[in-house]
């Protein structure tokens, strides 16, 4: 790419140098796109892989596989792991269920008994039942509620340590759903998903190849919108400035030229020295100020194609 930028100064200066006429643009240069160079993300062999130069391609479009076969099986034993955790924590706890049922049936009794008790002291008061009998069923309330207290108790007790069960498994599981994630974004990075909206440039692996992770596979830009980057003179510095719509032209046939409206979106801050093999010494001494105009490309602009820019819709 910079080799085209300075072969299309040297083109422009020539003219000027050599004397073949005047020079009827403010600037000259090379288009070019903003290129992506689509790397794996996974080592392994590429299992598919079908994209061709000069294709289109969307933005999330998935285009080939690499092999992630080790990282699957990872990620489901790690799966296995936590399920199996999980089944520890369910309640295990048969015992807990039956002393639950024991304790439902000694309130029941309980209640039985308040009621019987009850029904005897008015028995007691009219003297169809004896003292002795109120006193046995007292007696009986009381050794029920005992009973009652030390089975909640013991249903305290197994909850107590269900819970302490339950968190130490819990502690288990945090790490292993960690590893999860992470065997989960390898079997991903395995997928190879086009980033941008644009057009294959070139393509560097085929299907079959080993990919290793960082190892390019293509390269694309959106050449709907290309950016001629030329080159302005100090002299033509104070002239422009971001966001100036200017007229862009390429060559169409051996006279005539295409126009294009384009607007300035970049301006070096640095200047640079002109190519030296073609000048003579007091213009070596003139910098120029990088720019690029972005132009919205109908199909006939390519990468690499020599463009001029004039100010004010200047026209030779």
């Amino acid at each position: 790419m910079k080799h085209n930028i300075i072969t299309g100064i040297i083109f422009g200066t020539l003219t000027l140098a050599c004397g073949q006429g005047k020079i009827t643009y403010d600037a000259s240069g090379n288009f070019e796109a903003d290129e992506v160079i689509v790397s794996a993300e996974q080592s392994g062999q590429i299992l598919a892989f079908s994209i061709q130069e000069g294709q289109q391609l969307n933005a999330g479009q998935l285009v080939g596989q690499i092999d992630v076969t080790i990282s699957t099986l990872q990620k489901e034993q790690v799966e296995a792991s936590i399920r199996a955790l999980s089944q520890k924590t369910q309640d295990p706890v048969p015992q807990t269920e039956l002393v639950q049922k024991q304790l439902l049936v000694q309130e029941a009794q309980l209640q039985q008994q308040y009621r019987e008790r009850t029904r005897t002291e008015n028995l007691v008061k009219s003297d169809a039942a004896t003292q002795k009998q109120l006193d046995d069923i007292n007696a009986g309330i009381t050794q029920l509620e005992r009973q009652i207290n030390v089975t909640r108790q013991q249903l305290r007790l197994n909850n107590s340590n269900t819970a302490t069960q339950n968190r130490s498994i819990l502690s288990e599981k945090g790490p292993l759903e960690k590893n999860m994630a992470q065997f989960e974004e390898q079997v991903r990075k395995g997928q190879i998903t086009n980033p941008i909206t644009g057009t294959v440039l070139s393509k560097y692996a085929y299907k079959g190849e080993m990919a290793t992770i960082g190892k390019p596979l293509y390269k694309i830009a959106n050449v709907d919108t290309l950016y001629l980057k030329a080159y302005v003179t100090g002299t033509t510095l104070p002239k422009i400035k971001l966001g100036q719509a200017v007229t862009v032209r390429i060559d169409q046939g051996k006279k005539d030229y295409k126009t294009y409206p384009g607007t300035i979106t970049w301006i070096s801050d640095k200047s640079e020295f002109t190519p030296k093999t073609i000048q003579t010494k007091n213009e070596r001494a003139n910098l120029v100020y990088a720019i690029k105009v972005m132009v919205k490309n109908d199909g006939f602009l390519k990468i690499g194609m020599y463009g001029e820019m004039l100010i004010d819709n200047k026209q030779s």
